[in-house]
């Protein structure tokens, strides 16, 4: 018997005996992807959501919706008489800083940096694309975002950035009736109709439709990220500038919570009859913005 019959042989039998480490191997890669972490974490807050009661929460998953430059892609979506609630899921570790005033967010694991979008931010879209498809006010729809994975807020967090099961207090909280069943169940039927089809078109063409956004400016990746500490990350937070709004502006998001703002007229006091934005969340969330 040759070395080469002997080779052959022993690969033969290791393929024989151990043919699952391949396919160990090849799970783990994909694992370790992006793609995956995403679909774990979506596949949690699912799994969370089933625990609210069906007959008064209504829960769609994964849906694509037409917007004017292409489309937007939301995670969950939960409606009920409490209002309708718009998810985004991030399955992130490390510490977090941010704010809901800052455009970008930093994730740091020891030594490691990384930016990204303030989800705030990126569910807003996904929130006024809703309010538009389905002809809403935005006092009605409530921005969540819910971190899944081994990460820790070094900053404080509005109360709609909440931690896994997190997610289910806020929601509970919201108890003020602001839609009726028969509107509950045209929302939930619209939201089906107006949904693309769930399917690897949908969702390659949605990639592609990302791809095309962020090769249109320059990814704040790349650029170089200053060491933040947690006092530093206050700081900036405490210094925020005041934000002002006209009334011919939209209705905007509370940099607070994330909460649409509504427009309110002063009873009392030095202010009494002039106009001001103040957040839908009140008492919950007192932030005001003043009108120019």
């Amino acid at each position: 018997m040759n070395i080469s019959q002997i080779v052959e042989q022993t690969l033969t039998q290791l393929l024989t005996n151990f043919w699952y480490i391949p396919v160990l191997m090849v799970l783990l890669a994909i694992i370790k992807t992006n793609w995956w972490k995403g679909i774990w974490g979506e596949f949690q807050v699912n799994m969370m959501l089933k625990r609210l009661p069906k007959t008064e929460y209504h829960c769609l998953k994964n849906i694509t919706l037409p917007t004017a430059d292409g489309t937007t892609q939301i995670d969950h979506i939960v409606v009920s008489q409490f209002g309708i609630f718009v998810i985004e899921t991030k399955n992130i570790k490390g510490w977090i800083f941010g704010n809901a005033n800052q455009a970008m967010w930093t994730q740091q694991i020891y030594r490691h940096r990384n930016q990204f979008q303030n989800p705030l931010r990126q569910n807003y879209k996904h929130t006024q694309t809703l309010a538009q498809l389905l002809e809403l006010p935005n006092d009605v729809i409530f921005s969540v975002i819910v971190f899944i994975g081994d990460s820790t807020f070094k900053t404080t967090m509005p109360d709609n950035v909440t931690y896994a099961s997190a997610c289910l207090s806020y929601i509970r909280a919201q108890t003020e009736q602001v839609l009726t069943l028969e509107q509950v169940a045209q929302i939930t039927t619209a939201i089906a109709d107006k949904r693309l089809a769930a399917n690897i078109k949908t969702h390659m063409q949605h990639v592609k439709h990302v791809k095309t956004i962020k090769a249109a400016k320059l990814e704040p990746s790349l650029q170089p990220v200053p060491p933040i500490k947690i006092k530093q990350q206050q700081d900036i937070e405490q210094k925020e500038p005041v934000v002002t709004m006209s009334k011919t502006d939209m209705a905007p998001q509370c940099p607070q919570c994330g909460a649409s703002m509504v427009l309110r007229t002063a009873k009392r006091g030095s202010n009494a009859g002039n106009q001001f934005w103040g957040c839908s969340n009140y008492p919950k969330c007192k932030k005001m913005m003043a009108i120019n």
